[in-house]
């Protein structure tokens, strides 16, 4: 994405999102079981997706929600290869995207990464997982 990204403290989190984001949500399968939310303001998914697709992007469109989806696969079927090599099977579901204001429930508690690029620009990637 041509970004150099930094994480930030991680933090516990509900999974209640207002309007003003885009969600994407994969399922974590395998030795593990759980999901992650990645929660992008939308001005942020915005720029990214600019980023990834080299040119402007002014709406959310479906575009723009492909670009944000790809990005968010490389994410987790990066994380996936790191379980993987330290001897933990997993495997991610397709990205489903979520707008509006969303309540998730889970039986796991949430654990908010968030990952700070730019400075002040800030995706939050919610995890809840079960061993």
């Amino acid at each position: 994405v041509f970004v150099e990204a930094k994480l930030g403290k991680p933090f516990l989190n509900t999974l209640k999102f207002d309007d003003g984001s885009l969600l994407i949500m994969l399922g974590i399968t395998g030795e593990i079981k759980g999901q992650v939310i990645l929660r992008f303001r939308n001005d942020i998914a915005l720029d990214l997706a600019s980023k990834m697709c080299m040119m402007p992007m002014t709406e959310l469109n479906e575009l723009a929600q492909s670009a944000i989806c790809e990005l968010c696969n490389m994410i987790l079927g990066n994380a996936a290869t790191v379980f993987s090599t330290n001897g933990v099977a997993i495997d991610i579901t397709p990205p489903t995207v979520c707008r509006g204001n969303v309540l998730f429930s889970s039986d796991a508690a949430n654990i908010c990464v968030p990952v700070v690029y730019e400075e002040e620009k800030t995706i939050e990637i919610n995890v809840s997982l079960k061993g």
